[in-house]
């Protein structure tokens, strides 16, 4: 498999999901193996899909496994319902699971703030069938407002992400413009400005996307990044995407923050994914 070269990885910041790699793992002993592996930077899902509000021996228990790992925890989502599952978020959908997004956002950001994790994803929430979709972006509003402001409380940022029509169809942020009209609104009712494009390489490649020209144009309002081949969604060198080219022309376009390992480990073991990118360029500058 090709990989990226030592010149091209050393110019990223690179932190690997633990909610897609290593998850052969229980939870708890995720920070450690990624460590084992020569990162020193880790982002999640939120952990606990049934609860946004879990006990505190939980997320106390979780905090030690990522200092203990000696990792620093650099991204995390708020509650987003099931996922990996049927959803795709919770902030837009009406009734219980707005109410469960909202029950979060302060336990999500006090945890970030605990490992000093300086970014916080909001998932948007798929479309729900007999509700008027103002209604539901009225109510993302709110709730991104609600988000943003917590988010700086913490000095973090707030990402909004835009994921892939094929593969989340209910989802109605999957275009960079999608995603960005939701950024500036954000940042419109708050005046924070700490609103932020989460910029997926794999979903906007799904989407057909012009990818020069979405880096071009919109690299300076992104907060982070995240990569995966395309097909598959496997890791660098198993798909046709150019994405050290692409991470390259980020980086010339001023984009200097994380890059997310948020790709498939494949048919073997997550510490064997990461052939691509050389063990000298795996720990965090």
């Amino acid at each position: 498999m090709p990989g990226f070269s030592m010149d091209a990885a050393a110019e990223q910041r690179f932190n690997v999901n633990l909610s897609i790699l290593f998850t052969e793992l229980p939870l708890l002993e995720r920070p450690a193996a990624a460590a084992a592996a020569d990162f020193t930077a880790v982002e999640l899902w939120w952990p606990w899909v049934d609860s946004p509000t879990p006990e505190r021996a939980e997320l106390d228990a979780l905090k030690k496994a990522i200092e203990d790992a000696g990792v620093q925890l650099t991204g995390l989502n708020f509650y987003a319902g099931q996922l990996p599952g049927p959803d795709r978020g919770a902030l837009s959908i009406p009734g219980e699971e707005s109410e469960r997004f909202r029950a979060n956002v302060d336990v999500a950001a006090d945890f970030a703030q605990s490992l000093g994790c300086g970014a916080l994803n909001a998932l948007y929430g798929n479309r729900v069938e007999g509700v008027d979709p103002a209604v539901q972006d009225e109510l993302a509003l709110e709730n991104l407002v609600l988000a943003a402001r917590a988010a700086d409380r913490i000095g973090a940022a707030l990402l909004i992400e835009t994921l892939n029509k094929p593969e989340s169809p209910l989802y109605p942020l999957v275009t960079a413009p999608a995603g960005i009209a939701v950024v500036d609104k954000v940042n419109e009712a708050t005046g924070l400005g700490n609103a932020k494009f989460l910029m997926d390489l794999y979903h906007l490649s799904m989407n057909g996307e012009n990818l020069p020209s979405v880096i071009d144009r919109y690299a300076a309002k992104t907060g982070h990044v995240q990569i995966a081949d395309n097909p598959g969604r496997g890791a660098p060198g198993t798909g046709s995407l150019p994405l050290e080219e692409l991470l390259g022309r980020l980086r010339k376009q001023g984009y200097e923050g994380w890059v997310g390992l948020e790709y498939k480990p494949g048919d073997r073991p997550s510490a064997e994914a990461f052939e691509w990118l050389p063990a000298e360029a795996r720990a965090a500058r």
